[in-house]
């Protein structure tokens, strides 16, 4: 089958907001084995106490309930603006899937039905959240906002992500990032879904971008997308194979033994890189596994939201 008629087959997810919403009730559900216990009772109504605010809205039964203190929200407050950006490269859209579910996912499938669980997260929180969609160009902006016409928009544009594939799309994240910093002129949480595709000019280009990001006083979560299967334990069986470079096009033919051991090297090094200077940056950095659930996700979206404040 080429690669058009793949692309015309694709159909994203039939509806994004319940499979967000299951996700994250998923994960509130199991709040109470973290050391998040407590949390969940009150999820919408309630924000952890900080150490000098007033103590006027300190919800006593709830520590009664939870040994932790929480205050009560009130509809008009937005504590926190968000910025979720995704990578739309055609590296994103391996591995080819005409449809995509909750055990069914490629790396931009798995971005997007994050992206919506985070919304679905900060909509409960009453919280701000805007958006970037980039490929080889700057496909969608919208800035911050907590209105429920804003979500169903931010949810359509994240759907539409996985029908864009086009062949042979490279991108140049630093390019985006700093636009994006440009962009942002409030002090946001900023989450970053990329699979790190890029040669080594322009890596330490990406680390001046979101450098950038950080001078602007922005908090920054690098997500680190692939399939582990396949891109880091390069899980294929031993028969002749051809492997394609989906954003340029080029090819080459061979047995997967033949390589596997000096591929694997060569991958955990550059992933170990990554990290380190992600710290050397102080950026957060967390591998995002496309099999692996989103609890990594939204347990690093709820450490870096107390955090934030």
């Amino acid at each position: 089958m080429d690669i058009e008629k793949q692309i015309n087959e694709i159909t994203g997810f039939k509806n994004l907001e319940l499979l967000a919403t299951q996700v994250v009730e998923g994960f509130i559900s199991g709040l109470h084995k973290s050391p998040f216990h407590g949390f969940s009772a009150e999820f919408a109504e309630h924000k952890i106490y900080n150490n000098g605010e007033s103590t006027k809205h300190i919800d006593w039964k709830l520590y009664a309930k939870t040994d932790k203190l929480y205050t009560k929200r009130y509809e008009e407050e937005t504590n926190l603006r968000c910025h979720l950006i995704i990578d739309n490269s055609s590296s994103m859209h391996y591995p080819m899937l005409k449809e995509q579910g909750i055990n069914s996912l490629n790396k931009i499938g798995f971005s997007v039905l994050a992206s919506a669980a985070i919304m679905n997260l900060l909509k409960r929180q009453r919280d701000a959240v805007g958006m970037s969609i980039y490929s080889d160009g700057y496909d969608f902006y919208s800035n911050e906002k907590g209105s429920e016409r804003h979500h169903q928009m931010l949810l359509q544009h994240l759907n539409n992500a996985i029908l864009q594939l086009r062949k042979e799309v490279k991108t140049r994240t630093y390019t985006h990032l700093h636009l994006i910093a440009e962009k942002l002129k409030r002090r946001s949480l900023v989450f970053l879904f990329t699979d790190m595709f890029q040669d080594d000019a322009e890596e330490e280009k990406l680390f001046e971008a979101l450098q950038h990001l950080k001078y602007n006083k922005h908090e920054v979560v690098l997500f680190h997308t692939f399939d582990k299967s396949k891109e880091l334990s390069f899980d294929f069986n031993n028969r002749p194979r051809r492997f394609v470079d989906v954003e340029t096009g080029e090819h080459i033919n061979l047995y997967a033994d033949n390589v596997k051991e000096t591929y694997e090297h060569a991958v955990k090094t550059y992933f170990d890189t990554l990290k380190l200077k992600c710290g050397q940056y102080r950026i957060k950095y967390i591998q995002a596994d496309v099999n692996a659930g989103f609890n990594k996700i939204l347990t690093t979206y709820l450490v870096e939201r107390q955090k934030f404040g």
